[in-house]
């Protein structure tokens, strides 16, 4: 990778399918925002599951050419065990090539002790809130309600992964968080703040956009929810909130997502209102934000969820917890609202009901300020933290902690 001048030069490790889904699609348009600002980028991805634009290095770990190595066959841990072993190796290679290592979790151990080792810093993304606050906040509220997650659901408590990003969060220079709730989750388990780097998530302007056409006065709200639907993203918050409110009489509550085993018989009552309709996984998520008023998220945990950015740039107004993560401020474009707090709900999505002229404030306010949100903001502000990263680094002198 030749140098370039002002420009840094990262090695970027993903142990998943870049491009794929969910977090997938998170790395995939960071490196993209990157490439962007012009940063030197070398991608080492467990397998590419869609085309990089040119000037990025891909080099794969889990797969050559058409052949990849099934994760589910090798088990996802070992996989990510593999890919870090590669993304280390390499690594060794090149040092005085790579002015910053940005890692995903459970893919990094051998990486960062590597780069600790050869003085290059290093940054961990934190798509989430701190793992144990997550695997406590979700258990408390899956006992609460009498679920049971399947054991191999993300958030079932797992002490094997909890052992493994703990001790990634303490080998990493700087860890990455793309909100507030984040931040204050580490801080709140005795992180220093200086541990701690502010970026941000964004959306894709070219698939999510407003209608064009003015919309019409109507009766009744359309409020929308996208995403997986578990206790941990708060949909039983927002249904109790949605039948308390005058909404429910001449609007409709869309439900996009499938439902975790045992939590839509929780909410069958809720579920069967007529004003309710559970559209299940949904492609056309676009079109839905565009048809809506309104996109709730009343997550109880989350890192900063896409679907809130993505609403916003379709023209949606959010209703969404503190700890959705999402990019707003109460009552200038958005109304937010404490995790649990049903009854602040309600009221928001009242005032949003009666007051029709505060629902298109928000939203002119929401659009005017989407470029602020885009993944090429989010490129330039991830660009950012690394180059403060970089300028505060002081390479540890080697010891136990850093030796392979």
């Amino acid at each position: 990778m030749s140098r370039q001048s002002q420009s840094i030069r990262v090695l970027y490790s993903f142990p998943h399918k870049l491009g794929a889904d969910r977090i997938c699609t998170t790395a995939w348009y960071q490196v993209n925002g990157l490439v962007q600002e012009g940063a030197e980028v070398l991608v080492c991805p467990g397998a590419l599951s869609r085309p990089l634009p040119e000037g990025v290095t891909i080099k794969p770990t889990l797969a050559w050419g058409k052949l990849r190595i099934p994760y589910k066959i090798l088990g996802s841990m070992r996989a990510f065990s593999l890919h870090d072993y590669i993304v280390s190796q390499r690594l060794e290679k090149l040092a005085g090539q790579i002015d910053i290592v940005h890692v995903w979790p459970l893919g990094a151990l051998r990486t960062l002790k590597t780069a600790a080792r050869l003085g290059i810093p290093t940054v961990l993304e934190r798509p989430n809130a701190h793992t144990r606050l997550a695997y406590e906040v979700v258990q408390k509220e899956c006992e609460r309600l009498g679920i049971v997650l399947p054991p191999d659901h993300e958030h079932s408590y797992k002490q094997d992964v909890l052992n493994k990003e703990e001790a990634e969060y303490e080998l990493a220079t700087r860890l990455l968080c793309p909100s507030d709730f984040v931040a204050r989750s580490f801080l709140e388990n005795g992180f220093a703040r200086e541990k701690l780097a502010r970026h941000q998530y964004g959306f894709d302007e070219q698939v999510y956009y407003p209608d064009p056409e003015p919309r019409e006065d109507k009766a009744g709200l359309t409020m929308l929810f996208v995403g997986g639907c578990a206790p941990r993203k708060g949909v039983h918050y927002a249904l109790e909130a949605w039948l308390k409110s005058t909404a429910c009489h001449e609007g409709k509550f869309m439900i996009a997502g499938g439902f975790v085993p045992g939590y839509a018989e929780k909410l069958a009552s809720m579920l069967s209102h007529p004003s309710v309709h559970v559209l299940g996984h949904r492609t056309d998520v676009p079109e839905l934000m565009r048809q809506s008023d309104i996109l709730v998220l009343s997550s109880l945990e989350e890192g900063s969820a896409l679907v809130t950015s993505e609403a916003r740039g379709s023209g949606c107004v959010l209703l969404v917890s503190e700890a959705a993560g999402a990019i707003c401020e109460h009552m200038e474009n958005a109304l937010v609202h404490r995790v649990g707090d049903v009854s602040t709900l309600t009221q928001h999505i009242n005032l949003l009901q009666e007051d029709r002229k505060l629902l298109q404030r928000l939203r002119a306010d929401s659009l005017r300020r989407v470029p602020e949100i885009t993944w090429n903001a989010a490129g330039a502000r991830l660009l950012e933290a690394y180059r403060e990263t970089i300028a505060t680094y002081e390479p540890v002198k080697r010891s136990s902690d850093v030796v392979d």
